[in-house]
């Protein structure tokens, strides 16, 4: 008879029940052992050499060591390291492996997390919840539209994202929330990059470079920078910014924190209007502005309309008088003519 050894205090205990069946029946002493077989299995590393020797190696026995061995190691499989990645001190490296979407497991003290150089469209909702070690995110050069809501919820330490060379159109309210640890946010070369919500870096108080150059951008709220007090660094050249009166309040606040903000000035120019076409951005100053302070009094109000109904009635005088001298001309004229014949 048949008995499967038991487990000893280093690991978790499995106790079998006897299997009544020969031993040169392999078929049905595996097929026994497992049916009656209720246990946890140990993880990997655990202390094997304390399980009590059966006796001589046999077949069956042979091939439950094999099943049991295939079964610990699906066990561990999350947090093995992904197909087609390099891991190593915590820095899991997928990038360049024409990915189309994120692996789906990764070691749970995960650091730095490579995914560039890709094709990945979307990545799930909740991706990150698991990894709360995480400290770098590298997405640049990807064909990300936008990120689920939520996604750095549980990524506290998270201090570094690179989403440059993507497809981002707009940046939303929600899309950095609870990131409060952020440090540096890459969001250049976003060729479709239109709107950055106004409450779009809302929270993140640590952030001290942000990037958002060569994009398409033609306006940026203040709102949307004045809550950073540790921004240092602000790249936004390279884009179509259109210099009106609604660029006013952020152009004066960058002039005020220029000492402690660095921007790339020398490539922020203005595409429009057309009068300070091709201008630096930071060369406009308040005089550039002044038509936009213009206001009028209830005595300017009242001059203009004065002279607008006077010139009207000065145009209807007009007007009846080169009538009345067109008509006194006809008549002149056809006198003429009948004095002649």
């Amino acid at each position: 008879m048949l008995r499967s050894p038991t487990f000893t205090d280093a690991g978790p205990r499995c106790s079998c029940l006897p299997v009544s069946q020969p031993l040169n029946s392999m078929d049905t002493v595996l097929m026994g052992s497992l049916q009656h077989c209720c246990c946890q299995l140990p993880k990997m590393g655990d202390t094997w050499a304390q399980l009590p020797w059966p006796g001589p190696p046999h077949p069956a026995m042979l091939l439950i060591s094999l099943l049991l061995a295939a079964g610990l190691m699906h066990s561990d499989a999350g947090t093995s390291c992904p197909v087609l990645c390099t891991c190593r001190n915590q820095v899991v490296d997928c990038s360049s492996q024409r990915l189309f979407s994120v692996p789906p497991d990764l070691p749970m003290d995960t650091r730095n997390l490579s995914l560039a150089h890709n094709r990945i469209t979307a990545v799930p909702p909740g991706y990150l919840t698991c990894y709360m070690e995480l400290q770098v995110l590298d997405l640049h050069n990807n064909s990300l539209m936008e990120l689920p809501r939520g996604l750095f919820l549980h990524a506290k330490r998270l201090a570094h994202l690179d989403l440059s060379y993507n497809n981002f159109s707009h940046v939303p309210a929600d899309m950095f929330q609870e990131a409060h640890g952020l440090v540096h946010i890459d969001l250049s070369h976003n060729p479709w990059l239109r709107r950055v919500h106004p409450q779009a870096f809302q929270g993140l108080m640590q952030l001290r470079d942000l990037d958002l150059s060569y994009g398409g951008l033609a306006f940026l709220s203040l709102e949307a920078l004045e809550g950073l007090p540790g921004l240092v660094t602000l790249q936004i050249g390279g884009n179509p910014w259109v210099c009106g009166c609604t660029m006013e309040p952020l152009l004066k606040w960058l002039r005020n924190r220029i000492q402690r903000c660095t921007a790339d000035s020398q490539l922020a120019e203005c595409r429009g209007p057309p009068e300070v076409e091709g201008a630096p951005l930071f060369s406009l100053t308040e005089e550039s502005f002044k038509a936009c302070h213009l206001t009028l009094t209830l005595d300017d109000y009242l001059f203009i309309a004065f002279v607008g109904f006077v010139v009207s009635i000065a145009s209807v005088a007009t007007n009846f008088l080169l009538g009345i001298t067109a008509n006194c001309c006809h008549r002149w004229s056809k006198a003429s003519e009948e004095e002649e014949i």
